[in-house]
């Protein structure tokens, strides 16, 4: 059993897995499998991924269609045998020295079941747009991961980042029971405040990972359910920590979720031509 899982769950990412691939794989983490899952694919993916067999870590899964993105990010973390688990979306980037960092934290603090570190945001050019983002008014502590759910909610945007962002204990998100897309778009969210209600939670303040915006990401053509769903979601979070998250944490962070959707949308409209890969 490796130490470590990073997952890919891959959807007509061909302009991008290639990259995305690479960067795993060139990681100096001693002990992890890299398992890849494309899920029916019609442009190339995984002719791309196959390019990669020769090395013994990999292993090419094909998901079946249909489910959306929740069927094959359960198809390839259920695949995974690591005692931690990290999922890369198939346009993700792992900065050197990611697993390292997240591995090194997990062993040194037993109760903590999710850690995450900030991200580059780049285009589909791999132009950096943003840098450092993430960890918004979260302690730089190990601290209950009910308190860092709060503190989400508060600023009404995933402060702990896309998936490439965070590394959990899997047996932590299976007894939460997996990913959970009850709200779409926040699916990644959702899950990780599941395992967090099941621990204590640490921030490794580096910037580890890329996010990479593009036309073609399930979030972007969302984006008009941006709110109603962070609204949701913050509902929802107070519903499981109510001494935790009050009534007063939810209509501040629906404040901010409603300005952080016509913020995505402006930078959508600004970004447009740069979220297009290059032809």
């Amino acid at each position: 059993m490796p130490k470590l899982s990073v997952v890919i769950p891959a959807f007509d990412n061909a302009a991008y897995i290639a990259e995305a691939v690479g960067s795993v794989l060139a990681q100096r983490h001693d002990d992890f499998e890299l398992i890849v899952a494309d899920h029916s694919s019609t442009d190339g993916t995984l002719e791309a991924v196959r390019a990669f067999e020769a090395d013994a870590r990999l292993t090419v899964l094909s998901t079946p269609a249909g489910g959306g993105a929740e069927a094959n990010w359960r198809r390839v973390s259920e695949a995974a045998s690591g005692e931690y688990l990290k999922l890369l979306p198939g346009d993700d980037l792992l900065y050197p020295g990611a697993l390292e960092a997240h591995s090194e934290a997990l062993d040194a603090h037993p109760s903590v079941v999710l850690v995450s570190s900030p991200r580059d945001i780049v285009d589909a050019r791999g132009k950096v747009t943003i840098r450092n983002r993430g960890l918004q008014g979260v302690r730089r502590a190990v601290q209950p991961g009910a308190e860092a759910i709060r503190q989400t909610v508060r600023k009404g945007t995933n402060v702990f980042g896309e998936p490439g962002c965070v590394t959990m204990r899997r047996a932590e998100l299976e007894a939460a029971g997996g990913w959970d897309a009850r709200f779409p778009y926040l699916i990644d969210q959702t899950s990780y405040s599941k395992v967090l209600l099941r621990g204590d939670y640490l921030p490794v303040d580096r910037t580890l990972a890329v996010f990479r915006v593009n036309d073609t990401q399930w979030s972007v053509a969302l984006v008009d359910e941006q709110s109603t769903q962070a609204k949701a979601y913050h509902a929802w979070c107070r519903e499981q920590a109510p001494d935790v998250i009050s009534a007063a944490d939810v209509r501040l962070g629906d404040r901010r979720a409603e300005l952080m959707a016509l913020a995505r949308r402006g930078y959508y409209a600004l970004n447009a031509r740069r979220m297009r890969a290059a032809r």
